[in-house]
């Protein structure tokens, strides 16, 4: 193993002492805030809790005899299971898991930062065998308690950053500039886009992608509308409905995902709006829905169930004191359908 890698795996959990050490009290004290448990001055809570922030401490749920419990339990922190996307992931993941006798817990954010932070912690309080988090932008609070865990912390859907630990997905940059140059060679030059809530930095890193290598062609986004919120067909019908009220010359648009292009394909449907001969759409995920209508969707698909089985096998592998590849990239598919 690579001195590298040896520094970037997690070698133990974060302790009472400590914490104790950090914010200069007894571990007694440390163990009554942790506990909520006998009377402490607010000054000296709020140093201790500081300090827990700053050292990653998370406290051991299976105390007193029990952690041996946990060994088998992968903690999984989603960010969505709206779609197929994230459930994919998932059945890839557990269905590797379970060749090993490990099985998953989750926790889903809906692409809250702030909650993706609190589940983390309630995760690795029950001391499981792994960790496993969509993206690689978290909370520095999250990073901290990760890496003191003390476990295998396995980061999915993205390698384009420094993982906790190790990753596992492809370039979403690299995905948007293939959009980009797709609609290019098709002769598109009057591009917009559709995407939804800025909480998903994924497809904000699409979006550079895309309008990085319209640059390159001298050409740029001519309209954009965001809706917030989580991406769904609904609010993909209506975002295309009001962009091409306001930019009704555009020639191309691109979608964040397909549930959002599927939206966008049925306004098209009911506007009248020819696809591709007026407007070509353009969506990213490969989902089994886009691919059966009418004109199936020109799309990215990504190897979501692959990726999460990845995982999986690397959460084994360091079980049996391997040491999987720090990143891992899956790669990604433009499939040409009959939208662009």
């Amino acid at each position: 193993m690579s001195d590298h890698r040896r520094r970037a795996r997690p070698s133990s959990a974060v302790t009472l002492a400590d914490v104790a050490r950090a914010s200069g009290v007894s571990e007694i004290t440390v163990s009554r805030v942790v506990r909520a448990h006998g009377p402490i001055a607010p000054e000296t809570r709020a140093k201790v809790e500081a300090a827990i922030a700053r050292v990653g401490y998370v406290p051991n749920r299976l105390a007193g005899g029990l952690a041996s419990a946990g060994s088998d339990l992968v903690g999984v922190v989603l960010p969505s299971l709206s779609n197929s996307v994230f459930p994919d992931v998932l059945r890839g993941l557990t269905s590797a898991l379970g060749t090993g006798g490990l099985r998953a817990v989750m926790a889903v954010t809906d692409y809250d930062l702030d909650a993706e932070r609190d589940a983390v912690a309630a995760l690795l309080a029950w001391r499981p065998a792994a960790l496993v988090v969509a993206g690689l932008e978290h909370r520095p609070e999250t990073v901290e308690m990760a890496k003191a865990s003390g476990v295998t912390v396995i980061e999915l859907m993205d390698i384009e950053g420094e993982p906790i630990d190790l990753a596992v997905g492809m370039s979403h940059t690299a995905a948007g500039a293939a959009t980009a140059r797709r609609l290019v060679t098709r002769g598109r030059t009057r591009i917009g886009y559709v995407g939804h809530g800025a909480q998903d930095l994924r497809a904000a890193k699409r979006r550079a992608g895309l309008e990085a290598a319209l640059a390159e062609s001298d050409l740029r986004l001519e309209g954009v509308t965001v809706v917030p919120g989580p991406s769904s067909v609904a609010s993909g019908r209506e975002a295309l409905a009001a962009l091409l009220a306001e930019r009704p010359t555009l020639d191309a648009v691109v979608f964040s995902n397909d549930d959002m292009a599927l939206g966008g394909a049925f306004h098209c449907m009911a506007a009248d709006v020819a696809v591709p001969e007026r407007l070509a759409l353009i969506g990213f995920n490969g989902l089994d829905l886009a691919a059966a209508l009418p004109r199936p969707l020109t799309t990215v698909r990504t190897a979501r169930e692959r990726i999460g089985r990845i995982a999986g096998e690397h959460v084994l592998a360091r079980r049996r004191g391997e040491e999987p590849p720090r990143l891992t990239d899956t790669g990604f598919e433009l499939v040409a359908g009959g939208t662009d």
